[in-house]
């Protein structure tokens, strides 16, 4: 019905998070009628993305400056470090504009099912820097998943010898949200973090 090399485009374009084969095809299809415009643009930004983004160092986030520019910015707070399970976290994190600190991408969580240790993590670098920077606090903002809380209550333990203040971000009633359509699990978290007004 189509050519080899539409296919090709669609499967691959499939492969990409969130995509389904029904989306795939449609973008593939703007991409064709498109072409004169749209694929010569999409190829030159992945060729920039491949060709100058990098892993930073430091923190984790992809950047094309070295160390990336949110540990390149000292108007932040040097002593404040947010935990993240991945850049997608830390770019929602920054999408608030309400975290001042700096991060740090674990690029995972532990999981036992997943062989994931410790060192798979890389939580001594992360200890590493927490001590040589005289971090005051640490915000996990790990995902409210079994392993995510496993690796959050790992690392406030390994962190208790640094002398570093562990918080971690408050879970429960979304703003806007209903009683109604939540879980059982977000109720239950909510009334014990529960507040006097």
């Amino acid at each position: 019905m189509i050519g080899q090399e539409i296919e090709n485009l669609i499967r691959t374009i499939s492969r990409l998070p969130g995509l389904g084969s029904r989306s795939a095809r449609r973008i593939a299809l703007f991409l064709v009628k498109n072409r004169n415009s749209q694929i010569e643009t999409l190829v030159s930004a992945l060729k920039e993305v491949q060709e100058k983004v990098k892993i930073c160092p430091v923190c984790g986030n992809y950047d094309t400056l070295d160390p990336c520019s949110i540990c390149s910015d000292n108007r932040r707070d040097e002593k404040t470090i947010c935990i993240v399970q991945d850049v997608a976290d830390l770019w929602a994190m920054e999408r608030t504009s309400a975290f001042k600190g700096k991060y740090h991408v674990l690029g995972g969580v532990l999981s036992a099912l997943d062989g994931i240790g410790p060192e798979d993590l890389g939580l001594d670098k992360l200890l590493q820097r927490v001590q040589s920077n005289n971090i005051e606090e640490i915000v996990l903002a790990l995902p409210a998943t079994v392993d995510g809380q496993t690796t959050s209550h790992y690392i406030a333990e390994i962190m208790r010898e640094t002398g570093a203040k562990v918080s971690s971000l408050a879970h429960g009633v979304p703003v806007g949200g209903e009683l109604d359509y939540l879980d059982d699990g977000t109720i239950q978290t909510a009334l014990k973090a529960r507040y006097t007004l």
